[in-house]
């Protein structure tokens, strides 16, 4: 018989690491749902304007904090916001020929970006996509034309009727709206136009990778004002865009 004591026994848990305490959420404005450190609202211009606006957003960009989306959605009205990569076709459908009124009331400004779930399987008959001629022949994609792209190269501007358009914006990286594109056939039936001679951009706080790109704020606003030749309208959003950079550069670390 050994004289040999027993040895305690080990505890399983894991021992606690120095500086691996959960870190506290920061806490957010309940608005904008930005961190009050970042907050959007001063920025916020509330713009009333008459062509509908629907931006699909690729979900790697809604954790992007140098976004500027969240400050067109809280501002432009009506701007409807989806997120998703690849959509079911019938709900993008649904999106691109949807009545003004619901349009508005889909994705109010104030509600926080969502990410849009699939249908659940019902016994009903699924909705079917609009008619030749209807309102999903007036939606307009602003995307870079290429050779055989589907373009609007006779629109006349400014529009006669904006109200019955629909202006559909990609946001993300070019990549990423590309892929969008490759996955989503009723995107690449849409028309596309491109801005017309834009100015430099405002973004001062994110690469571009294009000459031509904008950020999503600045393109909208400024394809806005040319299909309803009303550029002043937009001018206090794009304003406050700068303020909203120029705040952002300041919070930088110096180099």
């Amino acid at each position: 018989m050994s004289d040999t004591p027993p040895r305690p026994a080990q505890d399983s848990a894991p021992r606690a690491v120095r500086g691996d305490a959960p870190r506290a959420a920061r806490p957010r404005c309940a608005s904008c749902q930005r961190p009050l450190s970042s907050c959007l609202c001063r920025w916020v211009r509330p713009t009333l304007q008459a062509l509908p606006v629907l931006v699909l957003q690729h979900p790697a960009e809604q954790a992007q904090a140098k976004g500027s989306l969240r400050l067109l959605q809280l501002s432009l009205q009506p701007c409807q916001v989806e997120v998703g990569e690849q959509f079911d076709p019938l709900a993008l459908a649904r999106w691109l020929a949807m009545p003004l009124a619901d349009s508005a009331a889909a994705n109010p400004a104030s509600a926080p970006v969502s990410t849009p779930a699939p249908a659940p399987p019902s016994a009903a008959a699924p909705p079917s996509a609009p008619r030749p001629g209807s309102a999903l022949t007036r939606s307009l994609l602003l995307y870079p034309v290429r050779p055989g792209d589907p373009t609007t190269a006779a629109l006349p501007l400014p529009l006669a009727d904006p109200a019955g358009w629909r202006l559909v914006l990609l946001d993300g990286t070019w990549r990423q709206t590309r892929q969008m594109l490759r996955l989503n056939p009723l995107l690449q039936s849409l028309p596309r136009w491109a801005l017309p001679a834009p100015p430099p951009s405002r973004y001062a706080i994110r690469r571009a990778q294009r000459p031509d790109q904008r950020s999503t704020l600045e393109a909208a606003c400024l394809a806005l004002a040319a299909l309803q030749g009303d550029a002043q309208r937009f001018a206090p959003l794009l304003a406050a865009f700068d303020g909203w950079v120029a705040a952002e550069l300041a919070r930088r670390p110096p180099a």
